[in-house]
């Protein structure tokens, strides 16, 4: 993991720097938007153009590397999220926020698809699977890192607003400055979804379940905390809990991926995710439960995304494994559009324990639809023959999802090999 990083530290700082700036701006934004009297509704609008932007770019950003090459694409993006970042406080409106947060979502994946171009350029099959590791960790750390500046100041001024600003400004500096060489750019067309929901209905139904949970913690999580009247320091380390409870469980988890049958593991993932969402929604008013509620939701279904992937890997060919990732993620992408819509709707609808209502709809719903799938298709020709698990962040793009693909076709290969 050391050699890892000291092959490509500026790539791995820089993308450090961009994932405090992504965390502070969505937990930010929901904060101010109390402040200043945002609906739920409006709110969750803001929340939910952050995923349009990003499922559009997932797309569009590909050509655009082809066309101009890395370096301009990563200027451009970084300098308009540095722009949008500062307008906020600016124009404090929800169409300008909502425009503001597509725009950031667009050049966010943009920018993660740029850095991920360069780490999969990077890595080589040995180390492949540590540089992803070290990649995820170092998305995780950011927005951690990130709640704890938001707990540090004052959300109602300009200078959180500033910090992701200067941040994400001086993410281009390693990055541009001490980089290897451009990369050639590829990138796989995605497997049809009908395709996608033929080899394996349950990963396809999972990503897109585990779309809205990601987009409700990841853009509703501190408007939830506003609302039942939690502080600035109680919302950050809320959130915090979310992220360190997902990066501390990958591994164990996938530990487990690659020793049972993995629908047994996402069925008991599903609903104990589910369960561990009711607790603050039973137990009311306890700053203990919600955190509690937090961390086995986030614990659960972060994990349970790369065990998704890996799940459908399990009923793909070979060639097949790269193109899978993209209709994957797209499915992904769509499900987390509609997430922040509906949790507002919710909250507004039965009150701040929609929140945990919603999660725990979903999450439930993976563990059911699995338990359903298990009585049409059995497992024992597969389990025997899984591919290896490898940790994806749900803030990945398609190509981290392509690396991650790599990863599990050269551990196939390698057990094909004969011994000597």
């Amino acid at each position: 993991m050391v050699q890892v990083f000291t092959g490509s530290w500026a790539l791995f700082v820089g993308m450090f720097m961009l994932m405090v700036g992504n965390g502070l701006q969505g937990t930010l934004l929901g904060l101010r938007g109390e402040v200043e009297g945002f609906s739920t509704l409006s709110l969750s609008i803001v929340m939910s153009a952050y995923f349009l932007g990003f499922l559009f770019s997932s797309r569009f950003t590909p050509q655009l590397i082809r066309r101009v090459g890395h370096v301009r694409v990563f200027a451009a993006l970084g300098s308009m999220v540095s722009a949008v970042l500062i307008s906020y406080p600016v124009l404090v409106e929800p169409w300008a926020w909502t425009i503001g947060r597509v725009v950031i979502g667009f050049c966010f994946c943009g920018l993660y698809i740029t850095a991920e171009s360069w780490l999969n350029d990077a890595s080589s099959n040995e180390n492949r699977g540590k540089a992803l590791s070290l990649y995820m960790i170092t998305q995780m750390a950011g927005i951690v890192f990130a709640q704890w500046i938001v707990s540090q100041g004052d959300v109602s001024g300009y200078v959180l607003f500033i910090i992701p600003s200067i941040l994400v400004s001086l993410a281009f500096a390693p990055v541009l400055l001490s980089v290897k060489p451009m990369p050639a750019f590829e990138s796989t067309k995605p497997m049809k979804i009908k395709d996608l929901i033929a080899a394996s209905p349950l990963a396809c139904f999972g990503m897109f379940m585990l779309g809205g949970v990601f987009s409700a913690q990841f853009g509703m999580s501190a408007v939830y905390g506003s609302r039942v009247g939690l502080t600035v320091a109680e919302i950050s380390f809320f959130v915090s809990a979310i992220y360190v409870s997902a990066l501390v469980l990958q591994y164990p988890i996938g530990w487990l991926s690659d020793r049972i049958d993995r629908r047994k593991l996402i069925i008991w993932l599903g609903l104990i995710g589910g369960a561990g969402s009711m607790v603050a929604f039973f137990v009311e008013n306890s700053y203990v439960a919600i955190v509690i509620s937090g961390a086995i939701v986030g614990g659960t279904s972060n994990p349970l995304y790369a065990l998704v992937i890996a799940y459908a890997n399990d009923y793909l060919e070979r060639e097949d494994m790269a193109a899978a990732s993209g209709g994957l993620l797209f499915i992904n992408g769509v499900g987390a559009i509609a997430g922040p819509l509906i949790v507002g709707f919710m909250m507004d609808a039965i009150g701040e324990s929609g929140y945990w209502l919603y999660t725990a709809a979903l999450m439930g719903a993976v563990g059911a639809y699995g338990i359903y799938r298990s009585t049409r298709r059995s497992r024992d020709d597969i389990e025997a023959s899984q591919v290896s698990y490898a940790p994806v962040s749900a803030a990945s793009t398609p190509i981290a999802a392509e690396l991650a693909q790599e990863v599990y076709i050269e551990a196939e290969e390698e057990e094909e090999r004969p011994t000597s």
